[in-house]
């Protein structure tokens, strides 16, 4: 009897053993995430954010009849891209380097991201099939900023998550450096609304105050900075930046400005965004 009772008691505590390491190797898997991965997933959760602005700028000149060929074809891109990031941000998706997000606060907030999304995603395809009425842009005007605010606070969740495997002070360099991309395109997007007569005193105020943080962001950065190639970079940004500027300054919608400003966004985005690239290579 002893000796049946000694068996069940060996029994029990192997059990106990057992699912007392079954959480940990679970946490472990969870939360083995590299320094890269972390960067990544702040870069491109960062992304996101100016694709909410992008997509409604490009929304916006093609109803101002600005090169509607090729922003209709990069509409559909954008939209594409944005569906595409934040389900991988989710699920995780190998083609982006995203790992699957585990964090429970974080995945429901992006799951307010998505319910953000799946309402302002018929008004971005509408205009994408052709139908760029007034109505139409008033709904991506009004639903836009709410989908930039929920995809930001992801964002922020993402950085300080990030805390155990970034250093605190590179995570948050990287979200800024990310939030310029978005930037670029939020005062374009603003200078488009006042071209397209939509609530034009309110977003010839948001164009200037978004330039203004632009500018001095990006003052901010380049102080801070200690690698010579980001500087370098950054001086890059800042050259574009001083070309484009004037537009933004004065909200000039004048044809000519307004060509002017889509020749120049994109250049400012894709350097701005190399230089955000730079910074995530730099992790060690």
């Amino acid at each position: 009897m002893k000796r049946l009772l000694s068996v069940v008691a060996l029994s029990a505590c192997l059990t106990l053993s057992v699912q007392a390491e079954a959480p940990k190797t679970e946490t472990k898997s969870e939360t083995a995430q590299t320094k890269q991965q972390s960067g990544t997933v702040i870069n491109l959760a960062g992304k996101q954010r100016m694709l909410t602005q992008k997509m409604s700028k490009e929304a916006l000149f093609i109803a101002k009849g600005i090169n509607v060929e090729a922003n209709t074809a990069s509409l559909k891109k954008t939209a594409e891209l944005f569906d595409k990031t934040l389900k991988g941000l989710v699920a995780g998706d190998e083609t982006l380097k995203l790992p699957k997000t585990t964090d429970k606060d974080i995945l429901a907030q992006l799951e307010k991201v998505s319910k953000l999304w799946e309402g302002l995603k018929p008004s971005i395809e509408k205009v994408a099939n052709g139908k760029s009425d007034k109505a139409t842009l008033e709904v991506i005007a009004k639903e836009n900023i709410p989908l930039l605010k929920n995809m930001n606070k992801a964002v922020q969740m993402y950085t300080k998550a990030s805390g155990s495997t970034i250093a605190p002070e590179k995570a948050k360099t990287i979200n800024l450096a990310g939030k310029q991309r978005m930037l670029t395109q939020k005062m374009t997007k603003e200078l488009l609304l006042v071209a397209n007569g939509i609530d034009t005193d309110a977003n010839k105020e948001n164009t200037k105050k978004t330039g203004t943080l632009f500018e001095s962001t990006l003052k901010d950065l380049t102080d801070k900075c200690k690698n010579e190639e980001i500087k370098t970079q950054l001086g890059v940004v800042a050259k574009l930046w001083g070309d484009y500027k004037v537009i933004i300054e004065k909200v000039d919608v004048s044809e000519a400005s307004l060509k002017k400003a889509e020749e120049s966004n994109i250049p400012l985005l894709k350097n701005m965004n190399k230089a955000v690239k730079m910074y995530e290579a730099s992790i060690k």
